[in-house]
């Protein structure tokens, strides 16, 4: 319970405090040598059943101890249908719900709020009981995105947490690993069991200088996207030092990590500084503040790291603030980085519309009050140089207590005056909740905003909208001028009176002056005791349905399996199990499977959500397609290309498959959180050891799994795919289970061993 005045788990916070200092101690020693920030925290939340060891980056399992657990309300749904067959009465560790998926952008905050808590009280009213209950924090729709949620009062230098949402690493801008999980991973901590990680590879970024002008924190992370592309964080922490962190706002870096989900990084973190100091005591934590800096030297990397980076991380990369320029991304991927000087010419070779048609601003990743102080010094300059918007302008705030105060500050008078619309604080357009206009007809078009992702038809469902992505002040520029081609710093505009006009430098404020505000922040503590609460689950309900357990392993090797799809490209979990409109499903598991895989390419045809039913000939929708698979009896396989799973933690990406019978998920490569999931959910993830046998693979194949009944950590299996001419192709597939999680696929999920742990 918080009491006034102080942190939310402040003893908790000063017990992780008190103990730092001897762990880091025993971790240097143990490795005879200095340790980087992010070593300090992952050695110092070591599960107490796990041996302090030297481990093996990228290859050693290692069990965790997270000092909390976060959920937002789309997957925080099955996360605690899952937590409810554990058989606790309470959380092992603090937690909370945030209900910030659920709402549609359309009209205006107040009116979407109104339709959202309408729609959706059945899942609202289930998530509030559920908190109630065991002991969760619950934040009422309206209250803001989780991310910033956390940011503003839970996340804490040196900590450790895991959400279900990979953009949780945003809480890595006030110094925490924190690790973007699926709901299964959330239900292990908060049944108080260990959580186990692959310990990470480090890359160390350092950057130098400061940031001026037009560039903003956000072109820091759009530089290194560019640069490690989309999975060249894949399985390692990003640690960033040097000057030019120190001189960034801590909202400024909690956008970089937030972002850092791009690049595949397990979490990016900073180290503790006078503006972690500063964000916290704004944001009511002085106490906070005050433990942090009684063991600063703890909370940041020992300084012969940052001396001689290239001996202890695995990779380094060098960024001078000074000489960085504003980046576009995109579009359809977050790693197509473009310098805005150099935007007229790859837009003009790529075919991209120059056209803006609509730039918003805000989403977890920039909706600080520094980030819509400077977009409100931009919105100043329309009325005062005599400009005209020439697109749609739309803000999202990021918490009730960012609104209320850029409300009381006049900032939303003047976004008004420029035509703005104002949508809920919640994530909206980022993640597809957006209704907007005309976008049925699937038209070419160019949008701009300051979100994190920008995958085909993330935003407005239109697989022809170009999103790109930038900083909150170079999109509300680009909406000004109403061109993806215009650079603010070197270009002019044409004002309604003929005349040639230039915009002025954004500016603004680090954290409000006059401090943070808010009438009703949107918070719901629990039950003291949950014991008499009942959560009522109606069997004809739409939007939620009851789980029940996975079947266990056969255990026998799997023959006679026929292949689902051969997916061809990026393949996302966007477009393994959509958001948008099939949000309202994420309770109700047989329901939400219709999308299973229905943006995803078919390689024989090129088309999405149709392939061919081996037991019919027919082509057809996949879900149906698999569901005729299931009531035969007949196992199937999924065939993937590179960073299969890349994009969010949705662990209905793997729950789907599982339930409607998909056995293998055979792949190029995995995306981390994904690769997690199946294994939790006791599927087979299984990579290509020749990755061109991919090419073999042929739409009539039939395959047998070989090697399962001596499944074994490091021992590759065999699989055998049958040709329609009776010809056979048999390659070597490699994986990454150990012990533990072979042990999940036996059991046929790792909540069904769960449940015997806790009963036992």
């Amino acid at each position: 319970m918080k009491e006034k005045g102080t942190a939310f788990d402040i003893e908790m916070i000063k017990k992780v405090y008190a103990e730092m200092p001897a762990k880091v101690d025993a971790a240097r020693k143990a490795l005879g040598r200095p340790l980087t920030l992010s070593e300090k925290i992952l050695f110092s939340h070591l599960h107490t059943d796990q041996k302090l060891e030297n481990f093996d980056r990228g290859k050693s399992y290692v069990d965790f101890a997270p000092d909390r657990v976060a959920m937002q309300d789309a997957t925080a749904q099955m996360a605690l249908l899952q937590f409810m067959q554990a058989g606790r009465p309470k959380v092992a560790v603090p937690s909370t719900v945030h209900c910030d998926h659920l709402i549609t952008a359309k009209h205006d905050a107040k009116s979407d709020l109104v339709v959202a808590t309408t729609e959706s009280k059945e899942v609202y009213d289930f998530l509030a009981s559920v908190s109630n209950k065991y002991g969760i924090g619950f934040w009422k729709p309206g209250a803001g995105i989780i991310h910033q949620v956390v940011l503003e009062n839970y996340a804490f230098p040196g900590g450790m947490m895991i959400g279900t949402d990979s953009h949780t690493v945003n809480a890595g801008g006030l110094g925490m690993i924190a690790i973007g999980v699926g709901g299964a991973d959330a239900c292990d901590v908060m049944a108080g069991l260990a959580w186990e990680l692959k310990w990470p590879k480090l890359i160390g970024i350092k950057l130098t200088g400061k940031l001026s002008g037009w560039t903003a924190p956000k072109d820091v992370i759009l530089k290194v996207a560019g640069i490690l592309t989309v999975k060249g964080g894949t399985g390692a922490i990003v640690e960033y030092f040097g000057e030019g962190a120190e001189a960034m706002s801590c909202t400024g870096k909690g956008t970089i990590c937030n972002m850092g989900a791009e690049i595949g990084a397990t979490t990016s973190t900073f180290g503790y500084d006078d503006s972690m100091g500063r964000y916290l005591a704004s944001t009511g934590r002085e106490d906070v503040a005050t433990a942090a800096a009684a063991i600063r030297e703890h909370l940041n990397a020992d300084p012969e790291v940052y001396a001689d980076p290239e001996k202890y991380f695995d990779q380094i990369i060098e960024i001078n603030l000074s000489e960085l320029e504003p980046h576009l991304n995109g579009p359809f991927t977050p790693d197509l980085a473009t310098p805005i000087s150099k935007m007229k010419e790859m837009a003009a070779a790529n075919g991209w519309p120059t056209k803006v048609e609509v730039g918003l601003i805000g989403s977890c990743t920039n909706s600080s009050y520094e980030d819509i102080s400077r977009a409100v010094s931009l919105a100043r300059q329309v009325s005062a140089k005599g400009l005209k918007t020439k697109a749609e302008y739309t803000i999202t705030p990021g918490s009730e207590q960012v609104r209320y105060t850029i409300e009381r500050d006049g900032f939303l008078d003047i976004f008004a005056q420029i035509g703005a619309t104002v949508f809920a604080n919640a994530c909206g357009p980022c993640i597809g909740m957006w209704d907007r206009v005309g976008a049925e007809k699937k038209e070419k078009n160019t949008i701009v905003h300051s979100f994190n992702r920008n995958f085909a038809k993330r935003a407005d469902g239109n697989p022809n909208t170009m999103a790109f992505v930038g900083s909150p002040e170079l999109v509300t520029a680009l909406a000004i001028a109403g061109d993806l081609t215009f650079n603010p710093i070197t270009d002019f505009l044409t004002n309604e009176k003929g005349e040639q006009v230039k915009l002025d430098e954004p500016t603004g404020q680090e954290l409000p002056p006059r401090g943070f505000a808010v009438e009703d922040a949107g918070y719901q503590a629990p039950a003291d005791d949950g014991s008499g609460v009942s959560i009522l689950v109606s069997p004809t309900s739409s939007r939620l349905q009851l789980l029940a357990p996975f079947a266990e392993w056969e255990g026998t090797d799997l023959k006679g399996l026929k292949l689902l799809i051969k997916a061809k490209g990026k393949c996302t979990t966007d477009h393994i199990s959509m958001a948008g409109p099939w949000l309202k499903f994420r309770g109700h598991l047989d329901n939400i499977s219709n999308n299973m895989l229905i943006g995803a390419v078919n390689y024989f045809n090129e088309k999405t959500d149709n392939v061919k039913n081996q037991l019919t000939g027919e082509y057809g929708p996949v879900p149906a397609t698999q569901r005729a698979y299931k009531a035969a009896g007949v196992g199937t396989i999924v065939v993937g290309d590179e960073n299969y799973g890349e994009g969010s933690s949705r662990e209905h990406a793997a729950m789907e498959p599982r339930f409607l019978g998909v056995r293998v998920v055979l792949t190029k490569s995995f995306a981390r959180i994904h690769e997690t999931n199946l294994k939790k959910q006791g599927m087979l993830a299984l990579t290509f050891a020749d990755k061109s046998d991919y090419d073999k693979i042929l739409e009539d194949d039939t395959i047998d799994i070989i090697g399962l009944t001596s499944f074994a950590p490091g021992t590759p299996l065999t699989l055998v795919f049958t040709h329609a001419d009776g010809t056979a192709d048999t390659i070597v597939a490699n994986h990454t289970y150990n012990q533990q999680q072979i042990e999940w696929f036996k059991a046929g999920a790792a909540l069904n061993i769960i449940k015997k742990q806790i009963v036992a």
